[in-house]
Protein backbone atom coordinates (compact mmCIF):
# COMPACT_ATOMS: atom_id res chain seq x y z
CA UNK A 1 0.00 0.00 0.00
CA UNK A 2 1.09 3.16 -1.16
CA UNK A 3 -0.08 7.20 -0.59
CA UNK A 4 1.01 8.76 -4.03
CA UNK A 5 3.87 10.97 -1.59
CA UNK A 6 6.52 10.65 -3.98
CA UNK A 7 9.88 10.54 -2.11
CA UNK A 8 12.61 10.78 -4.57
CA UNK A 9 13.13 10.80 -8.70
CA UNK A 10 15.39 7.78 -10.06
CA UNK A 11 17.22 6.75 -12.80
CA UNK A 12 16.72 4.17 -15.04
CA UNK A 13 20.29 2.29 -15.28
CA UNK A 14 19.27 -0.66 -17.30
CA UNK A 15 16.33 -2.56 -18.46
CA UNK A 16 16.99 -6.47 -19.58
CA UNK A 17 14.53 -7.29 -21.76
CA UNK A 18 12.99 -10.64 -21.53
CA UNK A 19 10.18 -12.54 -24.58
CA UNK A 20 7.30 -10.31 -22.99
CA UNK A 21 8.79 -9.09 -19.58
CA UNK A 22 12.06 -8.50 -17.72
CA UNK A 23 13.99 -6.87 -15.02
CA UNK A 24 15.00 -3.40 -14.33
CA UNK A 25 17.81 -1.87 -12.54
CA UNK A 26 16.99 1.75 -10.62
CA UNK A 27 19.13 4.00 -9.38
CA UNK A 28 18.10 6.05 -5.82
CA UNK A 29 19.07 6.97 -2.37
CA UNK A 30 16.33 7.68 -0.16
CA UNK A 31 13.97 4.25 -0.97
CA UNK A 32 17.48 2.66 -0.30
CA UNK A 33 18.09 3.82 2.99
CA UNK A 34 16.23 0.41 4.70
CA UNK A 35 15.39 -1.38 1.86
CA UNK A 36 15.56 -5.52 1.54
CA UNK A 37 14.80 -7.95 -1.04
CA UNK A 38 11.21 -8.97 -1.06
CA UNK A 39 10.14 -5.02 -0.22
CA UNK A 40 7.92 -3.08 -2.64
CA UNK A 41 8.83 0.10 -4.26
CA UNK A 42 6.27 2.33 -6.38
CA UNK A 43 8.10 2.88 -10.06
CA UNK A 44 5.94 5.66 -11.69
CA UNK A 45 2.91 4.32 -9.89
CA UNK A 46 3.68 0.37 -10.18
CA UNK A 47 4.07 -1.67 -7.49
CA UNK A 48 7.30 -3.77 -7.77
CA UNK A 49 9.39 -6.50 -6.16
CA UNK A 50 12.80 -5.68 -5.02
CA UNK A 51 15.10 -8.64 -6.38
CA UNK A 52 18.68 -7.35 -5.86
CA UNK A 53 19.80 -4.31 -3.84
CA UNK A 54 23.72 -2.83 -4.40
CA UNK A 55 24.93 0.36 -2.59
CA UNK A 56 23.29 3.22 -4.88
CA UNK A 57 20.57 0.95 -6.86
CA UNK A 58 17.91 -1.76 -6.73
CA UNK A 59 16.63 -4.28 -8.97
CA UNK A 60 12.91 -5.43 -10.09
CA UNK A 61 11.49 -8.44 -12.05
CA UNK A 62 8.43 -6.74 -14.69
CA UNK A 63 6.37 -9.44 -15.60
CA UNK A 64 4.74 -9.74 -18.65
CA UNK A 65 1.56 -7.83 -17.57
CA UNK A 66 2.85 -5.05 -16.13
CA UNK A 67 4.62 -3.86 -19.48
CA UNK A 68 0.99 -4.31 -21.06
CA UNK A 69 -0.57 -2.41 -19.01
CA UNK A 70 2.11 0.33 -18.13
CA UNK A 71 3.92 3.00 -19.40
CA UNK A 72 7.68 0.90 -18.28
CA UNK A 73 7.54 -1.27 -21.59
CA UNK A 74 8.38 2.52 -22.87
CA UNK A 75 11.62 2.50 -19.77
CA UNK A 76 15.21 2.98 -21.36
CA UNK A 77 18.57 3.60 -19.65
CA UNK A 78 18.69 7.08 -18.55
CA UNK A 79 14.83 7.50 -18.12
CA UNK A 80 13.44 9.29 -14.43
CA UNK A 81 10.56 7.65 -12.57
CA UNK A 82 9.43 8.32 -9.33
CA UNK A 83 10.05 6.15 -6.65
CA UNK A 84 7.94 5.73 -3.59
CA UNK A 85 8.31 3.24 -0.67
CA UNK A 86 5.62 1.32 1.01
CA UNK A 87 3.52 2.81 3.60
CA UNK A 88 4.68 2.51 7.03
CA UNK A 89 2.57 1.71 9.92
CA UNK A 90 2.09 4.90 11.47
CA UNK A 91 3.05 6.88 9.19
CA UNK A 92 0.95 10.31 8.39
CA UNK A 93 -1.43 9.59 5.56
CA UNK A 94 -0.61 12.62 3.40
CA UNK A 95 -2.28 11.14 0.23
CA UNK A 96 -4.96 8.66 -0.52
CA UNK A 97 -4.86 4.81 -0.78
CA UNK A 98 -2.89 3.99 -3.81
CA UNK A 99 -2.24 0.04 -4.12
CA UNK A 100 0.64 0.34 -7.26
CA UNK A 101 -1.65 -1.69 -9.63
CA UNK A 102 -2.18 0.25 -12.31
CA UNK A 103 -5.49 0.19 -14.19
CA UNK A 104 -4.17 1.61 -17.84
CA UNK A 105 -2.09 4.34 -19.39
CA UNK A 106 -3.23 7.60 -20.46
CA UNK A 107 -2.00 10.16 -22.76
CA UNK A 108 -1.45 13.69 -21.87
CA UNK A 109 -2.96 16.63 -24.65
CA UNK A 110 -2.11 19.18 -22.59
CA UNK A 111 0.36 21.30 -20.42
CA UNK A 112 -1.06 24.94 -19.57
CA UNK A 113 0.00 27.33 -16.92
CA UNK A 114 -1.76 29.26 -14.71
CA UNK A 115 0.33 31.45 -12.56
CA UNK A 116 2.32 29.16 -9.99
CA UNK A 117 0.27 25.97 -10.79
CA UNK A 118 0.30 24.30 -14.28
CA UNK A 119 -2.86 22.14 -15.46
CA UNK A 120 -2.67 18.76 -16.99
CA UNK A 121 -5.07 17.51 -19.51
CA UNK A 122 -5.48 13.50 -19.87
CA UNK A 123 -7.04 11.38 -22.15
CA UNK A 124 -7.70 7.75 -21.29
CA UNK A 125 -9.99 4.93 -22.16
CA UNK A 126 -13.59 5.94 -21.64
CA UNK A 127 -14.44 2.71 -19.37
CA UNK A 128 -11.78 4.17 -16.89
CA UNK A 129 -14.39 7.67 -16.83
CA UNK A 130 -16.64 6.09 -14.32
CA UNK A 131 -13.95 5.44 -11.41
CA UNK A 132 -13.09 8.94 -11.86
CA UNK A 133 -14.87 12.34 -10.22
CA UNK A 134 -14.41 15.50 -9.97
CA UNK A 135 -12.33 16.63 -6.58
CA UNK A 136 -11.58 12.76 -6.42
CA UNK A 137 -8.53 11.40 -6.30
CA UNK A 138 -5.73 9.89 -9.07
CA UNK A 139 -2.91 8.22 -9.07
CA UNK A 140 -0.82 9.80 -12.06
CA UNK A 141 2.98 7.97 -12.63
CA UNK A 142 2.13 6.97 -8.59
CA UNK A 143 1.44 10.32 -7.89
CA UNK A 144 -1.65 11.22 -5.75
CA UNK A 145 -3.42 14.47 -6.92
CA UNK A 146 -7.43 15.87 -7.21
CA UNK A 147 -9.47 15.69 -10.07
CA UNK A 148 -10.07 19.26 -10.82
CA UNK A 149 -12.67 18.40 -14.11
CA UNK A 150 -14.07 15.58 -16.40
CA UNK A 151 -15.08 15.17 -19.86
CA UNK A 152 -16.25 11.75 -21.71
CA UNK A 153 -12.85 10.21 -22.14
CA UNK A 154 -10.52 13.09 -20.71
CA UNK A 155 -9.63 14.67 -16.75
CA UNK A 156 -7.44 17.62 -15.26
CA UNK A 157 -5.29 17.73 -12.30
CA UNK A 158 -3.40 21.21 -11.14
CA UNK A 159 0.11 21.13 -10.34
CA UNK A 160 1.73 22.84 -8.26
CA UNK A 161 5.32 23.92 -8.20
CA UNK A 162 6.14 21.33 -4.98
CA UNK A 163 4.92 18.33 -6.93
CA UNK A 164 6.48 19.43 -9.84
CA UNK A 165 9.64 20.42 -8.53
CA UNK A 166 9.90 16.38 -6.79
CA UNK A 167 8.38 14.15 -9.26
CA UNK A 168 8.54 13.69 -13.29
CA UNK A 169 5.42 15.15 -14.08
CA UNK A 170 5.94 17.93 -15.37
CA UNK A 171 8.99 16.83 -17.28
CA UNK A 172 6.08 15.41 -20.03
CA UNK A 173 5.29 16.42 -23.35
CA UNK A 174 2.07 16.37 -25.14
CA UNK A 175 1.54 12.69 -26.04
CA UNK A 176 3.43 11.08 -23.42
CA UNK A 177 2.20 8.06 -21.79
CA UNK A 178 1.57 8.37 -17.89
CA UNK A 179 0.22 5.37 -15.81
CA UNK A 180 -3.29 5.93 -14.45
CA UNK A 181 -4.71 4.09 -11.25
CA UNK A 182 -8.11 5.34 -10.14
CA UNK A 183 -9.34 5.21 -6.65
CA UNK A 184 -9.47 1.84 -5.83
CA UNK A 185 -12.62 2.33 -3.36
CA UNK A 186 -14.58 3.33 -6.69
CA UNK A 187 -13.84 0.03 -7.88
CA UNK A 188 -15.10 -2.00 -4.97
CA UNK A 189 -18.18 -0.18 -4.79
CA UNK A 190 -19.15 -1.06 -8.23
CA UNK A 191 -18.12 -4.42 -7.93
CA UNK A 192 -20.50 -4.62 -4.32
CA UNK A 193 -23.38 -3.22 -6.24
CA UNK A 194 -22.88 -6.07 -9.36
CA UNK A 195 -23.17 -8.92 -7.20
CA UNK A 196 -26.09 -7.13 -5.02
CA UNK A 197 -28.11 -7.45 -8.02
CA UNK A 198 -30.75 -9.84 -8.22
CA UNK A 199 -29.61 -12.83 -11.27
CA UNK A 200 -32.14 -12.68 -13.77
CA UNK A 201 -34.19 -16.28 -13.36
CA UNK A 202 -34.08 -18.74 -16.34
CA UNK A 203 -37.67 -20.09 -15.15
CA UNK A 204 -39.17 -18.18 -18.12
CA UNK A 205 -42.58 -19.26 -20.01
CA UNK A 206 -40.30 -19.95 -22.97
CA UNK A 207 -38.21 -22.73 -20.85
CA UNK A 208 -41.73 -23.92 -19.27
CA UNK A 209 -43.03 -24.95 -22.69
CA UNK A 210 -39.93 -26.65 -24.02
CA UNK A 211 -39.64 -28.80 -20.75
CA UNK A 212 -42.86 -29.90 -21.47
CA UNK A 213 -44.68 -28.59 -18.01
CA UNK A 214 -46.98 -26.35 -20.24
Amino acid sequence: MFTGLIEEIGTIRSVIQGAKGGQIVIEGAKVLEDVRIGDSISTNGVCLTVVHVEKTSFTVDVMPETMRKSNLKNAGNGCKVNLERALKVGDRFGGHMVSGHVDDVGKIMALEKEDNATWVSIQVDPTLMKYIVEKGSVAIDGTSLTVASTSQNAFRVSIIPLTGEETTLLTKEIYDEVNIECDMIAKYVEKMIMDSKPKESKLTMDFLGEHGFL
